[in-house]
């Protein structure tokens, strides 16, 4: 496991799409929160929080982590050495959790930087250092369980086919789907009193819930189901591709 995610590790950075995933995150943050008006701009809104990043991050992921994601498998089936991989006595579950961790790392080394802007907001506030401490501890694990599950639906997109770009677009569907999708089911209004319940299901919710500075054991629990069932689906879809060859 520990080889396919020094492999992942080292392709990332031995091109540019480890430094263009990292540089590029920072760089839309920056903008929306520091220099584009509008309802994300810290400045503007006159309160020292964080709390425009942590509602943005999440839209920007949607987009970079399938684009880090999709070539886990898809490369692999593209190129024909999954046939090879999948030979390997590493097993199917290594070889998946060894890609799934190198998406992941690459998730969390994308969002250190992002701590200068605590140190940002610490000096704005008055007195400095007068920030929700509590709330900003919770919104980071909140983003970091968030990019786990994205990273997830990624693998288990990228193993359904060769081509990166259909993994892509599948990532970012499923990504979208569940982190916004049944939150705006629900606030139609056509499902009644059952919406609540819909919402629930969504990833926002699970989301916002942690950004409160409250550490839910239901919130974890529901991170993690996400996470195991979709690294399950793509050992499923794996393993009968393996069968199939």
């Amino acid at each position: 496991m520990f080889a396919i995610l020094n492999k992942e590790i080292r392709s990332f950075f031995s091109s540019l799409t480890g430094y263009l995933v990292i540089g590029l995150f920072l760089l839309a943050c920056g903008l929306f929160l520091f220099v584009f008006s509008g309802s994300y701009n810290i400045l503007d809104s006159g309160f020292a929080d964080l709390k425009s990043f942590f509602n943005l991050a999440p839209w920007i992921f949607i987009f970079l982590i399938p684009a880090i994601s999709m070539r886990s498998f898809a490369d692999e089936n593209r190129m024909g050495t999954m046939e090879i991989l999948l030979t390997k006595p590493i097993g199917l579950k290594k070889l998946i959790f060894g890609k799934y961790l190198g998406v992941v790392i690459l998730v969390i080394l994308a969002i250190l930087p992002s701590l200068l802007y605590v140190y940002t907001i610490s000096k704005l506030g008055r007195p400095p250092g007068n920030f929700d401490a509590g709330a900003t501890l919770g919104s980071y694990i909140g983003l970091i369980l968030l990019g786990g599950s994205y990273a997830a639906i990624g693998i288990f997109s990228s193993s359904l086919s060769s081509n990166q770009i259909v993994s892509f677009l599948l990532a970012l569907f499923f990504c979208f789907v569940l982190y916004f999708g049944f939150e705006g089911l629900s606030e139609t209004g056509i499902f009644g009193n059952s919406s609540y319940i819909l919402e629930y299901f969504g990833i926002s919710y699970h989301y916002q819930s942690i950004s409160r500075g409250v550490i839910d054991t239901r919130d974890i629990i529901y991170f993690l189901s996400i996470i195991f069932l979709f690294l399950k689906l793509t050992e499923f879809n794996l393993s009968q591709s393996k069968n199939r060859r």
